[in-house]
């Protein structure tokens, strides 16, 4: 196992992704950000704190599960019953500006069902995606609007991705 992102790394990595954010999207624009449970809610959450304060007006924050819009729930390889948790979101999405955040874009799989759960719930201005880790390995033709480490991982490896809120510590590690 083998650390790449330190605590104080995560924290640099959010408020780089906040500044970004805030210089593209215009001042005038509703954002809000939405992350991908369960880890992606975490960062959204975190993510929507430092928008919040630095353009001194409320950036609401929702979570989005995404377990029935995901391409492998009925896979012949999968055995356990998929353990759907409700999506939280209690603004209006229509002509916001969306700011999708996961922890980990890989295959573009979660981002593409996310898509499309968000969708079903109405129709933002758009949508940008915001990610703490992108590794390669897309089978989606899907990017990060916002990156903030690019992993050079090798194949079969994963890359965990442990948050104090839910791990007991803020870190990013390679198994």
């Amino acid at each position: 196992m083998k650390v790449i992102l330190s605590s104080e790394q995560i924290k640099r990595i959010l408020q780089d992704l906040a500044s970004r954010i805030i210089a593209e999207i215009p001042g005038q624009v509703d954002i809000a950000a939405v992350g991908i449970r369960s880890r992606g809610e975490i960062l959204a959450q975190r993510l929507s704190s430092l928008l919040s304060s630095e353009l001194g007006k409320d950036v609401p924050c929702g979570t989005l599960d995404i377990t029935l819009y995901r391409d492998d729930l009925n896979s012949p390889q999968g055995t356990a019953q998929p353990h759907v948790r409700t999506t939280e979101i209690g603004f209006n999405i229509d002509d916001r500006i969306i700011v999708l955040v996961d922890d980990v874009l890989y295959t573009g799989r979660s981002t593409r069902a996310a898509m499309d759960a968000l969708i079903d719930l109405g129709r933002p201005r758009a949508v940008k995606l915001a990610v703490l880790v992108d590794r390669a390995g897309r089978e989606l033709p899907i990017q990060a609007d916002y990156a903030g480490y690019k992993a050079d991982v090798t194949p079969g490896k994963l890359v965990q991705v442990n948050l104090v809120e839910s791990d007991g510590k803020d870190e990013v590690v390679v198994e």
